[in-house]
């Protein structure tokens, strides 16, 4: 029976070759960070965003979570919103979704996940409501007439649109847009290409005042 691999110990190993050969400036880098992005994406290990955007360490702040959800009832993502905005002034936050997400899958094929006592099933629960506007807008016959795959799709870029206009719509980021121009971009990681594609997330003046007048606070 051949050895079981150590992973934890390649990765130990892998740290030490890349902390002695790369060019980083470790003693800038402890002594604070001022990163000009914050990355908000899925925890897929396919989807690395410094190794993606070919970034170094110091440039991206990052929260990841399952299918890159954005909801106003998460406090650990509001924190790093939060910290990101306020604290280390951002000026771009990407929220980024990817090509085959398990979790849009999960939403469109009505099944379980099914793990342990449920953590995963509840976490996806907001899918749903997303495939519901989706169904909404398209009618049950337009929708029942996709394939699978462009239904994930559709609803891959769906979840990442309306995931814009919540982070859009929390007050540390009305504030910073208002103040230094903070902007919130949605974009979609195509795996099998390597490559992150722009989503169309604009609002109009009219739209981004009323949404600004909604959810300021103080």
């Amino acid at each position: 029976m051949a050895a079981k691999q150590d992973h934890f110990q390649s990765a130990l190993t892998s740290n030490a070759h890349w902390a002695s050969s790369t060019t980083t400036d470790h003693l800038t880098l402890s002594k604070g960070q001022s990163p000009p992005l914050l990355w908000i994406g899925c925890s897929d290990s396919r989807v690395p965003e410094s190794t993606l955007l070919a970034l170094p360490p110091g440039t991206i702040f990052t929260h990841r979570n399952i299918a890159n959800l954005v909801t106003h009832t998460d406090a650990s993502l509001g924190a790093v919103v939060e910290y990101a905005v306020g604290a280390l002034g951002v000026q771009e936050v990407i929220l980024a979704g990817h090509s085959g997400c398990g979790g849009c899958t999960a939403a469109v094929g009505n099944g379980k996940v099914g793990l342990g006592v449920g953590f995963v099933d509840a976490w996806l629960l907001p899918l749903r409501s997303v495939r519901r506007g989706v169904v909404e807008r398209m009618g049950l016959e337009k929708w029942g007439g996709l394939s699978q795959a462009d239904k994930v799709k559709v609803m891959v870029e769906e979840n990442v649109k309306v995931g814009v206009r919540t982070l859009r719509e929390m007050d540390v980021v009305v504030k910073a847009g208002r103040e230094r121009g903070l902007r919130v971009h949605g974009v979609v990681y195509e795996i099998g290409e390597g490559r992150l594609r722009e989503l169309d997330c604009g609002e109009g003046v009219e739209e981004g005042k009323i949404r600004e007048e909604a959810f300021a606070l103080g």
